[in-house]
């Protein structure tokens, strides 16, 4: 649920890579050249005062065959988001989170740590990766006549499981495309969207769990 949630939601259109070139910067220090486009990123998505994407999920073993693909989407409006992915939603109010699950008919409730470094909707459209990540401009792709800037980012925090992040970005549009992270079990999760759209009338009802909505629906309380 956590990988889910951590990646679900880079905003932007489909990015797929294309030949490498040479790579620049270090990850001993922050690259100047990446953090000018993030931040040109950033500034553009609090422009926005909602968005939904829809995006697909493809898990990879360690020999590099999928071995799952899911669709799913994501509405962030403010601190506030829901991810609908196949057989579960996570929604948040920025102060209490709802985690449930179709299978099971269950939900889980806990309150929002807001001292947390956790990387959620709403902190990617801020400057998150300031604070908790060191990053570097990696090679550009190119895919179907369109270019991508790619950029390499790593946790600060060395004891996450999660050890690198590649982030694809459409040169023209200034959008967040694909992201691709790389666990130390050998394991990858690459998020590519399919389709982004800003300024969706979101109501706040959204980002809060209705339970009558739900029959059944068995409620663990962990707060």
């Amino acid at each position: 649920m956590r990988k889910i949630l951590f990646m679900s939601m880079l905003a932007g259109s489909v990015a797929m890579s294309g030949m490498a070139q040479t790579k620049t910067g270090s990850l001993g220090a922050n690259d100047p050249k990446a953090k000018v486009i993030l931040d040109n990123v950033s500034k553009k998505f609090s422009t926005f005062k909602t968005v939904v994407a829809n995006f697909v999920l493809k898990v990879e073993g360690g020999n590099n065959s999928v071995t799952d693909s899911k669709k799913g989407t994501v509405y962030v409006k403010g601190s506030k988001y829901k991810v609908n992915l196949e057989g579960q939603e996570i929604i948040s109010d920025n102060k209490t989170s709802w985690t449930y699950q179709k299978d099971a008919n269950e939900v889980t409730i806990n309150n929002v740590d807001q001292g947390s470094t956790q990387l959620t909707p709403a902190k990617l459209f801020t400057n998150f990766y300031d604070k908790d990540y060191l990053y570097r401009l990696d090679a550009e792709t190119t895919e179907k006549g369109k270019v991508y800037q790619n950029i390499e980012m790593t946790p600060t925090d060395k004891s996450k499981n999660v050890f690198k992040v590649i982030v694809s970005i459409d040169k023209k549009n200034q959008n967040i495309s694909r992201m691709k992270m790389f666990e130390k079990n050998g394991n990858r999760y690459t998020y590519e969207i399919t389709n982004f759209t800003p300024n969706t009338n979101l109501t706040d009802a959204t980002f809060s769990f209705d339970p009558k909505k739900y029959p059944g629906v068995e409620v663990v309380d962990l707060r």
